[in-house]
């Protein structure tokens, strides 16, 4: 019973979630670090994201039941009852509000009000099952982790933060595309009317591309603005590049070859996880190693 209330808070999420609110306090924070701010920072946001993410599997659960991918989610196969699971969400929620309100800011505070009103009510409620662009308004939501991060030290949203959103916001677009493309037929099952499937592979792929691009054009921005180092600058274009590069072969070479297709998709989205880490990671270690040598 206790794995089934585990699974439903998406645990995969959260700890993606976790790195870029790392990634954001790190960068916000430089040389010193408050670990105890952080600490109350990465519980309470998390405890929020797993409550929403409930929520999103009680809107979801007859789609989910209809996808491949998603059939066996908890709520799904009936696995717990609707009425715990709303339960949980909302125990989830006030704790986490609870941590951040003694331990944070009320910036922090509002942009999870924020981002929950954009996931849970614009994305899951609204657009989700509506419109094509939903994954665009999903990314709004998925790119304050970071700031959030930023402003647990800062309590402010200045440059810094905007371009971090951006980034984010670039970065989950192709991401998010990718696992479409290589999941379309079980969007067509379930109608939802995502981006691949209403304008087709190639019209995505080229929006790919510009995010992409626009995600690495960003990271210059950001060490322009001497947030980051000219040698995270390079590691995180070399590797951008690559993706770039591999996402544009695809665009070249892919024709009506499904196979292809759905593994090219498969290797983009992994490319996407492993530069997001790096992403993170790289913000860590330039922020308390490199720029102080």
């Amino acid at each position: 019973m206790i794995i089934h209330y585990i699974t439903i808070i998406k645990p995969k999420i959260i700890f993606g979630n976790i790195l870029s609110i790392i990634g954001g306090f790190f960068m916000a924070s430089k040389e010193s670090i408050n670990y105890n701010l952080l600490t109350n920072t990465i519980i309470g946001v998390s405890l929020i994201i797993a409550s929403n993410c409930v929520i999103n599997n009680i809107i979801d659960r007859n789609i989910d039941a209809l996808m491949e991918r998603t059939k066996h989610r908890t709520l799904a196969k009936k696995l717990i009852t609707l009425q715990n699971a709303g339960i949980y969400a909302i125990i989830l929620l006030i704790v986490g509000y609870i941590i951040l309100f003694y331990t944070t800011n009320l910036k922090v505070i509002y942009l999870t009000i924020i981002s929950s009103i954009i996931y849970v009510g614009m994305y899951s409620l609204l657009t989700k099952k509506q419109s094509m662009h939903s994954t665009l308004i999903g990314s709004i939501a998925g790119a304050t982790p970071p700031v959030i991060g930023y402003c647990a030290v800062t309590n402010n949203i200045d440059v810094g933060a905007l371009i971090l959103s951006i980034i984010l916001i670039s970065w989950q677009i192709p991401h998010f595309y990718s696992l479409a493309i290589s999941r379309i037929k079980d969007y067509k099952t379930a109608s939802i009317p995502i981006f691949p499937l209403k304008k087709g592979i190639k019209s995505t792929k080229r929006h790919m591309i510009f995010y992409i691009t626009t995600f690495m054009i960003n990271i210059i921005i950001l060490t322009f603005n001497q947030y980051m180092s000219y040698i995270f600058l390079l590691g995180m274009e070399v590797i951008s590049g690559i993706w770039l590069y591999v996402t544009f072969l695809g665009d070249s070479k892919t024709k009506n070859n499904n196979h292809y297709v759905t593994n090219w998709a498969n290797k983009i989205f992994a490319m996407s996880i492993i530069i997001i880490i790096l992403f993170n990671v790289g913000i860590v270690i330039d922020t308390t190693i490199l720029q102080q040598t």
